[in-house]
């Protein structure tokens, strides 16, 4: 078996290609066509179960003391590939890939919880993860709690005994609020315990969580890695090779089973070839928006880490490359307002998701928070009238023209 179709932390070091940037790693990385007979494309394996050549073969591979395939909801070469590159880009120790982002985030706690325990998450989290933790987890014997993690210091205060996990999103589903990365992760390292961070809206191009200490770095692939609306995948990054085993074996494997398809890991790869040029132009394109809406005499407020006028303009400034293509924001008149705007749109698709080619918008007290009680929908910031943008590749010319005779429609219809 060759180096190139092993999982990535059975290749040699001295099989492994060199570094390079950022771009070249994710074109790149892992995969040597001469290996396969000179195929720029890396094959594509859509085997379910993979034949041993003896007994004692497939006894090594289930024992774990073999690093060969015997069966795709562990491992296959296609996945592996991607879980190589994935790792690489994150500056991780090793990768899970999944068959969607929820996958990732559940089997990675199934897999680092057990009764007794407790998570320590963030107020504002992606509606789905909310109800994970807090409908699914709390039957189970496992606490959860959240506390505003835009202050570490009520972190700290919030850290106990029984604290295995802390989890945030940054910036956060749906309002763009940050966490300090690096002192959250010093925080929960002191208290025993492990950060887990949701990277999906930054993607690694624009942050590198394990870098600033956090252990596990999560995604949904479905946006921006894939990045164009037709596959659902998850990943989930490691700082330490032995948790990303421990996740692979219990978590994937006997847990949930949420195995990612060879189709899937071939269409992300597709994707990182040219992640780094959408997101520079997912970014520019944002930060064109984000100013228009601020300036905009309808726009009560505008949620983007690139305007000054950010809380926490400085915080992503550190720990972010660019600002991201996700904006929020509210307009004068609440509620009315916002879905007003929503309807009047004509080139921006009303839709959920993000990181696709094409721009989004979506309203999430309806739709991706609709989980949350209105209560505790006020609780962690996300109001009534908030409008989500994910910001897509169309020409900043046609994007701009759109949202503007959109907030035209709600000026008029706001009373003098």
């Amino acid at each position: 078996m060759k180096a190139n179709d092993l999982p990535f932390d059975a290749i040699p070091p001295a099989a492994k290609p060199k570094a390079g940037g950022f771009s070249t790693r994710a074109i790149h990385w892992g995969y040597n066509p001469a290996d396969h007979n000179g195929a720029l494309v890396p094959p594509l394996y859509t085997s379910s179960t993979f034949a041993f050549p003896d007994v004692a073969y497939g006894a090594r591979c289930f024992a774990g003391t073999e690093p060969g395939y015997f069966y795709t909801r562990i491992s296959n070469p296609t996945l592996a590939l991607l879980e190589a590159r994935l790792a690489s880009l994150e500056q991780g120790a090793g990768a899970v890939v999944f068959g969607s982002g929820m996958g990732a985030i559940t089997a990675t706690m199934w897999s680092m919880l057990e009764q007794g325990d407790e998570v320590l998450a963030d107020i504002t989290l992606y509606g789905c993860t909310f109800a994970f933790l807090n409908h699914g987890l709390t039957r189970f014997g496992v606490t959860v709690r959240h506390v505003d993690m835009t202050d570490p210091e009520q972190v700290a205060q919030a850290m106990g005994p029984k604290t295995k996990v802390v989890y945030c999103e940054t910036p956060a589903n749906p309002n763009m609020r940050l966490v300090d990365i690096a002192a959250v992760a010093a925080i929960a390292h002191q208290g025993g315990a492990k950060l887990i961070v949701d990277n999906t809206y930054c993607t690694p191009y624009l942050q590198q969580p394990l870098l600033l200490g956090a252990d596990v770095s999560v995604h949904s692939m479905t946006k921006y890695l894939g990045g164009h609306g037709d596959l659902t995948a998850g990943a989930a990054v490691f700082a330490d090779a032995e948790l990303a085993k421990q996740v692979r074996l219990v978590g994937l494997k006997d847990m949930t089973g949420a195995v990612m398809s060879a189709q899937d890991a071939q269409l992300v790869m597709r994707g990182l070839k040219t992640l780094s040029l959408r997101m520079d132009r997912h970014c520019q394109s944002a930060q064109t928006v984000a100013e228009l809406l601020e300036a905009h005499p309808a726009t009560a407020v505008v949620h983007f880490p690139g305007l000054p006028s950010f809380s926490q303009h400085e915080l992503a400034k550190h720990q972010m490359r660019q600002f991201g293509g996700m904006i929020a924001f509210e307009l004068k008149g609440g509620m009315e307002a916002g879905m007003r705007f929503m309807d009047a749109l004509q080139l921006v698709t009303r839709a959920v998701s993000l990181g696709d080619a094409e721009s989004l918008a979506q309203h999430p007290a309806s739709m991706t928070h609709s989980t949350y009680t209105p209560e505790e929908r006020a609780a962690c910031g996300i109001s009534e009238g908030l409008v989500r943008l994910s910001i897509g590749l169309e020409d900043i010319e046609d994007i701009v023209a759109d949202i503007t005779q959109a907030l035209r429609c709600v000026a008029v219809a706001q009373p003098a």
